[in-house]
């Protein structure tokens, strides 16, 4: 590149960084899986700027770089792939309250199928409207609508096994 664009693309992915990697988190719920996934949309983006960077929305476009990347990610036979018999624990952060809700949402999150999640994270999360999500993901307004049903009436069936600290469900179990 050598028009100036590559500048114009290192302060593009310099400012943007932290908020692909929060997106990258909330989807992958690893830190290593997020930046695996960062790291290769911004690839992505590098080989593709020319075109990009003339997108009407860039923030959007790039948004759904990394989602299909997350997406497309679970097909490839090493995503599947895990060294370590069990994730070890993170320490609590001083003062930090919701912790164990945070936990229990985040392990629910992570067995809701992957586009389920995907429509999950951009809806509730990025609090995007289903047209956007939908664009996003390159399908209609009503698969949204059902991904989310489907994915929370999943979320709901999870979190019945073990619901968060506060969490109220009809007939819950006193504790």
């Amino acid at each position: 590149m050598r028009d100036g664009s590559e500048e114009e693309y290192v302060e593009y992915v310099t400012a943007r960084i932290p908020a692909l990697r929060r997106l990258a988190y909330l989807l992958a719920g690893d830190e290593h899986r997020a930046d695996d996934l960062v790291q290769q949309t911004i690839t992505t983006l590098f080989v593709k700027w020319r075109r990009a960077r003339t997108a009407a929305h860039l923030d959007g476009y790039v948004r759904t770089m990394l989602v299909r990347t997350y997406l497309d990610e679970r097909r490839l036979a090493w995503a599947r792939v895990r060294l370590l018999r069990e994730t070890p624990e993170r320490p609590a952060r001083a003062g930090d309250t919701g912790v164990e809700d945070r936990h229990v949402l985040r392990a629910a999150l992570a067995r809701v199928p992957r586009r389920q999640q995907a429509v999950l994270v951009l809806r509730f999360y990025y609090d995007l409207p289903v047209d956007e999500v939908a664009a996003t993901l390159g399908c209609s307004a009503g698969t949204v609508k059902s991904q989310t049903s489907r994915g929370l009436a999943t979320l709901r069936r999870l979190l019945g096994e073990r619901e968060p600290a506060g969490f109220t469900n009809q007939g819950s179990r006193s504790r």
